[in-house]
């Protein structure tokens, strides 16, 4: 057995100092990755609410021109109109048969995306149960933003604890090349047992022997010292392991100010989407209340015979794209309220705490 301990060694204190450095850096990895699978679920959910309106607008929309097509044969078969808006009718309801098969299958992938990302198993398959909420505006202007994602934001601090973590190394390497003194203690015993015969030939040839007891030798042995070790001498090599160290750590420096700036172009962008998307979100409103009302007006003119099909037609397209732009309006609003939230968003550092992100903002600085 054998006991060694340190009395006096400079790398001991940097050691653990490192490790500790890099414990708070995984843990700030693991925070940040949290915000990320939050902010990835969100779009993934957002955009399966998407493609579920937009299957439901595009069913719409095709049961319409079954009916509209219906009632331009009937105006065929009655002369009213010529066999041209038949045709017509027949190559819009094509057309448009297309687009909702198409939105069928973006709405299945949407969903196999989504139960991908939240790991369901293969014979589940997800759908939104609730419709598209938008989001309210967000209650803190550009500056405030700013200044709650620099404060605690664990993309920074990992870059901080990695500083932390590479000084460190680099004075336990050079550590190295300082004086350490050690205690030992060896301690140890040994044992055997050995059996002696004596053997001898009498009688005319008859054999006989002579056993002797056992023989159990035992022994110990223990030492305790001091152990002094000083590298004099090597050619430079821990010298220079403690200077790549301390430029390492020199360059995250440039890979903090990157990252900062980073988060600052990435709430910039969803700051000013956000607010284009709530403009145009109230625009598309007004559009889909104004191409709704028109559309009633041509169909109820055209089946009076005072419209054409092809007017019909281009406002019933009008009113189409208006929903579409509407849903893809709204959707932008709860993604780049969303892509807001991820830079603020407090999460737990450590693995076995519960994940319940919470963020209280308000409008006043």
């Amino acid at each position: 057995m054998q006991l060694n301990y340190a009395l006096l060694d400079f790398a001991r204190t940097p050691t653990v100092r490192a490790a500790r450095a890099v414990l708070e850096r995984q843990r700030n990895t693991y925070a940040n990755q949290l915000r990320s699978l939050q902010l990835q679920v969100s779009e993934a959910y957002y955009s399966l609410q998407q493609e579920e309106q937009l299957v439901r607008v595009y069913d719409a929309n095709l049961r319409n021109d079954l009916v509209v097509l219906q009632d331009t044969l009937d105006l065929k078969q009655a002369g009213l109109v010529p066999r041209l808006d038949v045709l017509r009718r027949r190559a819009i309801q094509a057309a448009d048969e297309e687009t909702l098969i198409q939105a069928l299958a973006d709405r299945a992938v949407a969903r196999r995306q989504l139960a991908v990302l939240l790991n369901l198993p293969a014979s589940v398959t997800p759908s939104p149960s609730d419709p598209i909420v938008v989001q309210p505006r967000w209650p803190l202007d550009l500056e405030a933003s700013l200044l709650a994602a620099y404060r605690g934001n664990p993309e920074l601090e990992a870059i901080l604890a990695t500083r932390t973590t590479l000084l460190q190394q680099s004075q336990a390497t050079a550590a190295g090349l300082l004086p350490r003194l050690s205690l030992f203690a060896n301690a140890g015993g040994s044992g055997s047992q050995t059996s002696l015969g004596d053997f001898e030939l009498g009688g005319g040839g008859c054999c006989g022997s002579t056993a002797l007891p056992l023989s159990t030798p035992n022994g110990w042995d223990w030492s305790v010292g001091l152990t002094f070790t000083w590298l004099l001498f090597d050619a430079g090599t821990t010298a220079g392991q403690a200077r790549a160290l301390t430029k390492q750590a020199a360059a995250t420096a440039q890979q903090y100010a990157a990252t900062r700036n980073d988060i600052r172009l990435r709430l910039e962008q969803a700051f000013f989407n956000h607010e284009a998307s709530l403009a145009k979100l109230s625009s598309a409103r007004r559009g889909v209340a104004a191409a709704l009302e028109a559309f009633r007006d041509v169909r109820l003119r055209y089946l009076t015979g005072l419209d054409s099909e092809l007017n019909l037609s281009n406002t019933q397209d009008r009113l189409i794209n208006s929903l579409v732009r509407r849903i893809n309006a709204t959707v932008n609003v709860n993604i780049t309220y969303a892509k807001l939230l991820k830079e603020l968003l407090p999460m737990p550092r450590d693995p076995n705490a519960p994940i319940q992100p919470q963020l209280q903002i308000s409008s006043q600085p």
